[in-house]
């Protein structure tokens, strides 16, 4: 029997590297990088001190991720990200504001969440703007799925929260759906949350605003 490669929830795009973000990707990553590895990530360690732990999930080019990083130094960050432009740009932003507080896995996240972080290990995961796949036959590929928001609940601590934000009104309704029928989890509001003020409006996000698209925001919180 043949085996089937797992669906991806993204596709490594070539996109624009430009020669800043070459230059931060290959200069910086060894020291605001994290290795995938197969033994938990210690961040008491990586960050020299206990703080609330916050994992980002595609961080895309990393304005969002760095400006709530340099918002909150009583926070310490890890943003996850596969596309290489990002990530130099991402680097780029740290070195610039000289943020102590955050770190790159440049992998993938389903792998980097069963490999790298243990159960009740996470303050709170983000999840902003998640490729939403449109076309129905692509659903599949679709990054919150059942078991994958099983996996991202069992790393949240409780009292831990889950935000996840989209501008796809059916992909909204779809997340609302997932959350709703995780029985460790529960919905801060009765369907969608106001935006808090520590997600700051990206470029992404008022260009989609400016063509009639609703900014959806869901943040449900782990319970015991």
């Amino acid at each position: 029997m043949s085996s089937h490669p797992p669906i991806r929830s993204y596709v490594l795009r070539q996109g624009y590297f430009s020669n800043a973000q070459r230059h931060a990707y290959e200069s910086l990553l060894p020291r605001y990088g994290i290795p995938l590895t197969e033994e938990p990530v210690d961040l008491d360690s990586i960050f020299g001190r206990t703080a609330p732990g916050i994992l980002e999930i595609g961080s895309g080019m990393g304005e969002t991720t760095a400006e709530i990083a340099r918002q909150h130094p009583e926070k310490d960050f890890i943003a996850i990200e596969v596309h290489a432009p990002g990530i130099g740009s991402l680097l780029g932003q740290i070195e610039k504001h000289r943020l102590t507080n955050l770190r790159i896995i440049p992998h993938d996240a389903k792998l980097v969440l069963q490999q790298m972080f243990t159960s009740e290990s996470l303050d709170g995961i983000h999840i902003f703007f998640p490729d939403p796949w449109p076309k129905a036959r692509h659903h599949k590929r679709r990054l919150i799925q059942p078991d994958f928001v099983s996996l991202l609940c069992d790393r949240l601590k409780p009292g831990g929260y889950l935000h996840i934000a989209t501008d796809w009104e059916d992909y909204a309704t779809h997340i609302l759906h997932v959350l709703r029928n995780e029985k460790r989890l529960i919905n801060t509001a009765t369907d969608y949350a106001a935006r808090p003020a520590y997600r700051p409006l990206t470029k992404f996000e008022q260009r989609g605003m400016k063509l009639g698209h609703t900014i959806r925001d869901i943040i449900f919180t782990r319970i015991a």
